[in-house]
């Protein structure tokens, strides 16, 4: 097995349309927003991590976290976000190996989803993501950061905009979850739309 030094890249750069637009991350859940459960279930305490968002990043200085934006012009999706977290790592964190990647609108995410990540790349794979009931989770996932230069060869050179286009052309190991014990749902129920954030709610609550 080989060393894996990780940091925690929360992807913060939907439109939220179907909620209505703005930050659904920043939506009040119980008493802590969406983007507090998300870091409180994923990101170790005292962990590295940091915030990808465009736009004003004062909206989130109450979590302590750098906030950077994208480095490929135009909302180039998820990847982009990837690669923004994966140049960011190898420029601020040279004892980073790995980037593990997390959508912020995943309140109920596994608390062992880094550990099961980082265990997938330490027994050989190029990178390794989440699925649950039979579903891939291209976000939640694991990047080595010596992948930077092809991933942004990938997006600039040529276009390329799906994740499962990109780690096609790799061995991406799949590490599969079970339910949410807590609250029975699927542990990569994301909060789309104004019913999802009531059923959130409800579940916990």
């Amino acid at each position: 097995m080989s060393d894996v030094t990780p940091i925690w890249l929360l992807l913060a750069g939907g439109k939220s349309r179907r909620m209505g637009g703005g930050d659904k991350n920043l939506i009040m859940l119980g008493d802590r927003p969406v983007l507090a459960h998300v870091m409180g279930r994923a990101a170790p305490d005292g962990a590295p991590a940091v915030i990808n968002a465009n736009g004003d990043p004062d909206r989130f200085a109450g979590f302590g976290l750098p906030v950077i934006a994208d480095v490929v012009d135009g909302f180039a999706g998820p990847l982009a976000g990837v690669l923004t977290g994966i140049e960011h790592a190898a420029a601020a964190h040279p004892e980073v190996t790995h980037v593990i990647s997390l959508a912020t609108d995943a309140p109920f995410l596994p608390r062992d989803l880094g550990a099961r990540l980082m265990a997938a790349v330490a027994d050989g794979a190029d990178m390794a993501q989440a699925r649950s009931h039979g579903r891939r989770h291209p976000v939640f996932a694991i990047w080595p950061v010596s992948m930077g230069a092809a991933l942004r060869a990938a997006l600039v050179d040529e276009g390329l905009r799906k994740i499962d286009d990109f780690t096609a052309r790799y061995d991406c190991a799949i590490v599969d979850f079970g339910d949410d014990l807590d609250t029975g749902l699927d542990p990569f129920t994301n909060l789309n739309t104004p019913e999802d954030l009531e059923m959130a709610r409800h579940r916990l609550g």
